[in-house]
């Protein structure tokens, strides 16, 4: 192939990770031309109200999607946490690349640490999976919902009487913001993906697809399913606090998972520790755990 053409959305940190896609693909391919083509998602459209409450995850994918079928672009770069466990019709993730940091980032201009923030402080995030786990872990803290790229969101920590924000350190980190991370918290458990980028191509669009499996991790690959899996299962979306994060230790995988209610009064928690020999069906198992738990009545309550 002599061109392909990349759909990415508009914001600062889409274009950095469709810039880095082909800036990988070009070490493979040094003569292969790359045009990026932006395209402006009904998720970047509405920034006045929580995700939860506009539709969830296919908001940062459909558009593309579409300018994928009609042929404008040949693939689409998204982050990984954005895209449903179930893609429509005539679409398929062709590869996901190496994981960055999965967790969030605690990020504040008044205090060092998360557990440092005052009875009553204002904390961002327009994401019910980090409010809930939030509120947990500190039912004395006030959250408001906070929309927008990553810039707007610093912008608005700055502007809005915020005492602190909750973002994906990845993103932070990509656009060269790690000065802003006051504390990473792993207590939090983030998001099936969150870290890694996927390539979505047609799915019978075969020299796309062969092309951009240079770019595929296999251990991300193997982590990440495990997650989605489990959001299948539970019938995860950004309308539901749920979490889930597997991780390759040797020989080893550790996953673990929580189904929270929106205010963070019922919480349910879960891990598995499996050789890789034995990962099938590891996602479905610790579904069932967790929906047994209690889980079930948590997200029928929702």
């Amino acid at each position: 192939m002599r061109k392909i053409r990349i759909g990415t959305r508009a914001s600062r940190l889409a274009l950095w990770q469709a810039e880095f896609v082909a800036a990988e693909l070009k070490k493979f391919f040094p003569t292969l031309e790359i045009e990026l083509v932006k395209v402006k998602t009904t998720g970047d459209k509405i920034l006045d109200a929580p995700l939860a409450k506009i539709g969830g995850k296919g908001l940062f994918t459909k558009e593309l999607e579409l300018q994928m079928a009609a042929g404008a672009v040949d693939l689409a770069v998204h982050s990984l946490k954005d895209v449903p466990t179930e893609l429509p019709t005539g679409f398929k993730i062709a590869a996901i690349t190496e994981r960055a940091q999965p967790f969030d980032a605690f990020v504040s201009d008044k205090f060092p640490t998360f557990d440092a923030l005052p009875k009553n402080s204002v904390v961002g995030t327009s994401s019910l999976r980090r409010a809930a786990q939030i509120l947990s872990l500190r039912p004395d803290l006030q959250i408001k919902n906070l929309r927008g790229n990553v810039e707007t969101r610093l912008k608005k920590l700055d502007a809005e009487n915020f005492d602190a924000i909750i973002l994906a350190a990845a993103g932070l980190e990509r656009l060269g913001l790690s000065n802003r991370i006051k504390e990473i918290l792993t207590e939090i458990i983030p998001a099936a993906g969150q870290g890694a980028l996927a390539i979505e191509t047609r799915a019978d669009d075969a020299e796309i697809f062969s092309l951009v499996q240079v770019l595929n991790d296999e251990e991300t690959c193997t982590a990440v399913e495990i997650e989605r899996e489990f959001l299948r299962e539970v019938g995860g979306s950004c309308q539901i606090p749920v979490g889930v994060f597997a991780q390759i230790v040797d020989d080893k995988i550790f996953v673990r998972a929580v189904i929270a209610s929106t205010d963070g009064k019922k919480i349910v928690k879960a891990s598995e520790i499996s050789t890789l020999e034995n990962i099938h069906g590891l996602g479905k198992k610790l579904a069932a755990r967790l929906l047994n738990n209690g889980g079930r009545e948590i997200l029928e309550g929702i």
